[in-house]
This record gives structure tokens, C-alpha cells and sequence, in this order.
């Protein structure tokens, strides 16, 4: 886990040097762990966090800045000043015609584009505003962009491989996934050069091998994905209405939508899931951040010293005496300036008040979620399966069953991002031949049913509801 900078109010950052050399030291510590020789590795999987972004120097490999995180807010204005132009809303008159007129889902995303601090898009956007060297570089041709496994693929090859796959691509918010391409009509709206733009390569795929000076010998990298897909691919999520749940640092929902694309207006969002060779998986996505960002800094301000009193601690009273907590990030609302806030404070509130509130609301709020995605997406709904370091906490896992009354299966390994990645590379470098011999290593550590009727929690939640309501537009 790389530290996160904090420049400034609002932006986060990572330094692209210590990631690059924490990515290679992990990996030689699990080869060494392990007990093989890097002679003996078949094959290399990169999965990364999607979202954050960097631009360099083509011909010098110099970064312009720091990578730039999805959870950066830097943009917050600019997102403001676009989503109230008048310019928008012409665009969202134009979409809805069309897609009127032909019916094509194409047409329907961009009839209600909205922008989001979130995306790639308009912090790049904020890039060529006020980094004069990088605006420069792109004038002459000179300029790179890349996502956090674009930049690694680069530095493993020492500059040989400039590269993408498609389910980082479709998660930066300028590729069009309908057309699996880079979107030219959104990077002249917001001044953004098509020039600094990756090749996109399928996500199971022979990209190179690492120069031999960084471990020693040349390694395959096979597979390139972004983390959210790849847990996806992890919890072998293969079929159309799987779904995945990661809560990690932010929460995911993930539906597997097959060979459709589905576009909504409820906070939904469009992905490439995986593609191999002719197979192109689609999936729909609900997410919010700063979940596990939330309880570390509430364990970082001494409310808890392990994460795993956190259950002992919820459990220990019989609800949150009307205290409720409110992270400061966006649940199907489009407003960068919601408020972090616990309300409902009394003189009788405990350090065990405040911690069940901080898990109340990752539940409530996968709540939201599981209903919005029933609501709209059109495939019925299958397994449910769980991952990421939030969901080794029970409290969470059960009340989240509950309130969704629905059976949630949880991993023996919760880290499905990197046995994602390994899965892929595997794959591509004929180490499994199919994806029926990956459902065999699947191994289930636990199962939540729903034990308590959703009315019981009715009185918390429409609580919490008005506390959110509250935080907006702060």
C-alpha cells in the first residue's frame, strides 16, 4: 500500500517513484516467500487501482506531476462550472434526440452526461489547464498519458511497451465503450489532446517481458487489468447477473451484464469487465469511495486500536443511540462538496456508538446501492460474492445481508484483485486452459443468510438517510 500525499486541501496524490519501487520489491519478496527463483515464474499479472492517472515525458520518461488519485477532489470546481453549462445541457438535448430517434444505448450515456471529481476525465482535463510543461509536450507529440498500469508497464520494459488494456481504459471515463475506442468528441469539449492516449490491448494478453536488469531474468507480463474487474475475475463472476462486492479503500458493486452494455441515470456505470481474445465481457458498476479510508482514519484518531474489535465493539450495544455517520463522497448524488460528518451526538455517545455508526453506514449505503442496480439493470440477479479487507467484518457482512435480504458468499482469500490477475496471466500463458478449471479453485470461508427483517433497521436507516440529506452541498 502506497502512502497517499495530501498537497493540498483535496488533492491526493502518490509518488510515482515509491510506487514503482514498492511494485517491484512486492514482488520479489512473494517469489522469495514463496520459495522459487524468478527463473520459475511463468508468467506476470498487474492488477492496479484504476482512476489514477499521471502524465510523462515521451522521449525523457520524466513525470509532469505526481500521479493524481481517483479520490483527488482538485477538479471540484471545474466539475461544478460544467455540469451547470449551458453547453451540457445542449448536449443532453442533442443524446436525447438521437437516442429517440434510433433507440441505440449508445446515444443514451451522453443524454445525461454529468461530470464527477471521480473521473479521470476532468482531472485531466485540469492537467493541460495549469501544467504548462505538459501542455507543451502534447503540442509537440511529446506527451504520455497512463494509468497507474500503463506507467508500470513502461518502467518494467524500460520504455519498450506503451500500453493499456481495455478494463482500465473503460474505467478513465474518456474511452468510449460502445465503440471500444478512445472518445475524440469528449477530449475536444474539454481540450484534452488526442495524442497522449496508450494503444489499448485485451486484458489476457502477451504484452512483453520485463527488462532482465530488474529481476534478474525477463518475465512474461500476461495479463494487465484493473482491480475491480479483476476481483471480479477472482470471484469467477463469468456469467451474465453475477455479482461481485469488493469493500476495500472504496465499495464496489459489480454486475456481470454479458455482451450488453447497460447505461442509467441512477450513478451506474458502464465497464469492459474483461476481453480475450473475441470474448468482450461487460459489466455494470455502483460505487463509492472511501470506505476502509473511513475506518482507518477512525482507528488513526485512536477510536479503535485493531480493526478487529470493531465487530466486538458494534455488537457490544444494541444500535448507535441515533448517531450517524456520513463520509464525505458521493451515493448516487453528484456533489463534491458532500460533507464527512457524525450527527446525533449526545453527552451518553461511546467511542462504540461512533464505530457501529461508521459500519452502519457502509451497510446502508450498500443498501442504496443492491437497490438502485435491481431497479435498473435488466438481467436477473445471481451470486452474490464478497471481497476486500471490510469483509472480513461480520457486523458489515450480516446486517448488509439483511437489508438486502440476500445470501452473500465471502472468499477463504478476500485479496481477488491480485488472483484475478493471476487467473488472466495464467490463462494467457497456458498454465489453465479454461475458465472451468479456475471455478474448482474457488474456496468459500463463509456464507451470510438474512437473519433479521429489513422493518428492523427501518427506523436507523431513514435516520441516516435525513443525516446525508444533511451533509449535501456543505
Amino acid at each position: 500500500q502506497v502512502e497517499s500525499l495530501y498537497p493540498r486541501h483535496g488533492w491526493v496524490e502518490l509518488d510515482p517513484e515509491v510506487l514503482w519501487s514498492q511494485f517491484v520489491s512486492v514482488i520479489k519478496e512473494a517469489v522469495q516467500a514463496a520459495g522459487l527463483h524468478m527463473r520459475q515464474i511463468a508468467g506476470l499479472g498487474i492488477s492496479t487501482q484504476r482512476g489514477t492517472f499521471i502524465t510523462w515525458h515521451k522521449r525523457t520518461g520524466k513525470p509532469f506531476h505526481n500521479f493524481i488519485s481517483w479520490q483527488d477532489l482538485r477538479s471540484a470546481e471545474l466539475v461544478n462550472s460544467w455540469n451547470k453549462s449551458l453547453l451540457l445541457k445542449v448536449i443532453h438535448v442533442i443524446f436525447t434526440v438521437l437516442h429517440f430517434l434510433t433507440g441505440n444505448d449508445r446515444y443514451l450515456a451522453p443524454s445525461f452526461l454529468t461530470f464527477s471529481t471521480q473521473q479521470t476525465s476532468m482531472k485531466l482535463s485540469w492537467v493541460f489547464k495549469n501544467i504548462r510543461e505538459a501542455e507543451e509536450a502534447a503540442k509537440k507529440n511529446n506527451c504520455c498519458f497512463g494509468t497507474v498500469d500503463t506507467w508500470l508497464l513502461y518502467r518494467l520494459t524500460k520504455g519498450s511497451v506503451y500500453a493499456t488494456d481495455y478494463s482500465n481504459a473503460s474505467a478513465t471515463g474518456v474511452f468510449e465503450p460502445f465503440m471500444k475506442s478512445w472518445n475524440p468528441t469528449l477530449c475536444n469539449l474539454l481540450s484534452i489532446p488526442m495524442s497522449i492516449y496508450p494503444p489499448v490491448k485485451d486484458t489476457s494478453f502477451n504484452f512483453g517481458s520485463s527488462d532482465s536488469e530488474i529481476f534478474g531474468v525477463p518475465i512474461p507480463i500476461m495479463a494487465v487489468v484493473a482491480d475491480q474487474q479483476s476481483a471480479m475475475f477472482g470471484e469467477c463472476c463469468f456469467h451474465p447477473g453475477d455479482v461481485k462486492l469488493t469493500m476495500g479503500t472504496g465499495c464496489f458493486w459489480n454486475v456481470n451484464t454479458g455482451e450488453h452494455l447497460f447505461a442509467s441515470r441512477s450513478g451506474l456505470y458502464p465497464l469492459i469487465g474483461w476481453k480475450i481474445g473475441e470474448e468482450v465481457v461487460y459489466l455494470t458498476e455502483g460505487c463509492m469511495s472511501d470506505i476502509g479510508t473511513a475506518i482507518k482514519w477512525a482507528q488513526d484518531i485512536n477510536l479503535f486500536t485493531n480493526v478487529d474489535e470493531t465487530e466486538k465493539m458494534a455488537r457490544s450495544i444494541v444500535d448507535s443511540q441515533g448517531v450517524c455517520f456520513v463520509p464525505g463522497f458521493q451515493v448516487s448524488v453528484n456533489d463534491p462538496y458532500l460533507c464527512a460528518s457524525f450527527m446525533g451526538l449526545k453527552p451518553s455517545t461511546t467511542r462504540n456508538h461512533l464505530v457501529r455508526a461508521i459500519l452502519e453506514s457502509v451497510a446502508f449505503r450498500n443498501k442504496l446501492l443492491y437497490d438502485i442496480i435491481v431497479k435498473k439493470v435488466r438481467i436477473p440477479l445471481q451470486t452474490i460474492r464478497a471481497d476486500g479487507g471490510v469483509s472480513n467484518n461480520s457486523f458489515v457482512m450480516q446486517m448488509t445481508s439483511d437489508l438486502i435480504n440476500k445470501k452473500i458468499e465471502k472468499p477463504a482469500n478476500t485479496d481477488m484483485s491480485s488472483l484475478g490477475a493471476a487467473f488472466l496471466a495464467g490463462l494467457a500463458s497456458g498454465f489453465w486452459t479454461d475458465k472451468e478449471q479456475l471455478k474448482k479453485l474457488r474456496r468459500i470461508e463463509a456464507v451470510f443468510e438474512p437473519q433479521k427483517d429489513l422493518e428492523e433497521y427501518k427506523p436507523a436507516m431513514d435516520t441516516w438517510l435525513q443525516a446525508m440529506k444533511r451533509s449535501l452541498h456543505w
